[in-house]
């Protein structure tokens, strides 16, 4: 009897967001990974989450393999796939959303993006592709180097 072929479900929708402070996806690693701990020793769901003040209506679309892409010095530099999205009670009393973060950020291919307030939904697409090892290496150099390097078609 032939076993039925594994079925991957490509995603349907993806965030993209702006990471507000961070100099370099290892500052932004370094940040969350502070955050986790913080609500570890306080007995709370330790996993990465961005909280924001809108809910995303397309939510089902966002939970069948959606990322959050994250926008660092005008670049989109890499992704954290969404694994939930809860309701939660700001420390004013309004309620928020919590997009629960799988705990690994994955370096992809630069993409310039101009700044912009909140998250905005990104199509599969239109998302940069993930790093190979060769591209970690090019992501770590100065952004004029890379610019460079593209002009010549290395990317």
């Amino acid at each position: 009897m032939a076993s039925e072929p594994i079925k991957h479900h490509s995603p349907r929708l993806h965030l993209v967001k702006l990471s507000v402070g961070s100099e370099s996806v290892d500052s932004l690693i370094e940040w969350q990974a502070a955050r986790c701990a913080e609500r570890a020793a306080s007995g709370l769901d330790s996993r990465p989450r961005h909280v924001t003040r809108m809910t995303p209506k397309r939510a089902d679309d966002l939970l069948q393999g959606g990322s959050i892409y994250w926008v660092i010095k005008r670049n989109i530099v890499g992704r954290q796939k969404i694994v939930a999205l809860e309701q939660v009670i700001g420390e004013d009393g309004i309620q928020r959303c919590a997009i629960i973060l799988d705990p690994t950020i994955v370096r992809t291919e630069h993409r310039p993006k101009r700044p912009f307030q909140g998250w905005r939904y990104l199509k599969p697409e239109d998302a940069p592709d993930d790093l190979t090892e060769d591209g970690e290496v090019l992501a770590e150099m100065p952004g004029s180097m890379r610019e460079t390097l593209a002009s010549f078609g290395v990317r």
